[in-house]
């Protein structure tokens, strides 16, 4: 980890156990060795951080280009290994540089829904360009759900709240078939697997307290 992403990492570790209390399920299958797709709900601008520190090494993940509007948030969050995304039109370099982050090995996070959800729900649909992504980069999906964040930050929110943040990981999913299907293409293939994807994280649940 570079410096910069150590100290962010660090303090997000700190605030997730102090002040969320976060747990983390299945912590082992977020240790997986080569490069994937992180794909988790949308609910909060906590997600970044709260999913990306549950890891035990540096992950990328996908910002609004809005939030480099100056030299020094730009230098901050690249150095926290944040990818400018420009959310009405995503630019071709900002593609190829998720494909070839992937490709040597590294993780990004992304989210399928496209946008921070408005009422804590989680889409049934995921966005098409998602889906494009996973396509391109002939990579696995790693499905993560973050729970409690929506509670604790939601739309609107000046300073979060002490909710409980519980983080599921789920396994690997080659989506290797799906792509290879003869029957889908283009844009009809990118919306089967941004689905599925949604579909990977539905299927993440707290576990049953006994």
């Amino acid at each position: 980890m570079e410096p910069i992403y150590r100290l962010g990492y660090t303090l997000s570790n700190l605030v997730a156990r102090l002040y969320f209390r976060r747990r983390v399920i299945h912590p082992e299958k977020l240790a997986v060795p080569g490069g994937c797709l992180v794909v988790a709900n949308h609910t909060s601008f906590l997600d970044p951080p709260m999913i990306g520190s549950a890891f035990p090494e540096a992950i990328h993940y996908m910002a609004r280009k809005t939030l480099f509007s100056n030299k020094v948030a730009d230098w901050i969050y690249r150095h926290c290994n944040a990818i400018p995304v420009n959310q009405e039109r995503p630019e071709l370099a900002t593609i190829k540089r998720i494909l070839q982050l992937v490709d040597q090995g590294e993780k990004v996070l992304i989210f399928p829904e496209g946008e921070r959800t408005r009422d804590g729900q989680l889409k049934e649909k995921g966005a098409p360009g998602i889906g494009m992504l996973i396509a391109k980069s002939k990579k696995p999906i790693l499905p993560v759900r973050l729970y409690g964040a929506y509670e604790a930050f939601p739309r609107g929110a000046k300073i979060p709240k002490p909710s409980r943040l519980t983080v599921v990981a789920g396994d690997l999913l080659d989506l290797s078939e799906l792509i290879e299907d003869a029957d889908l293409k283009g844009k009809e293939l990118y919306q089967a697997l941004s689905d599925r994807a949604m579909e990977a994280i539905a299927e993440l649940k707290l576990p049953e307290v006994t």
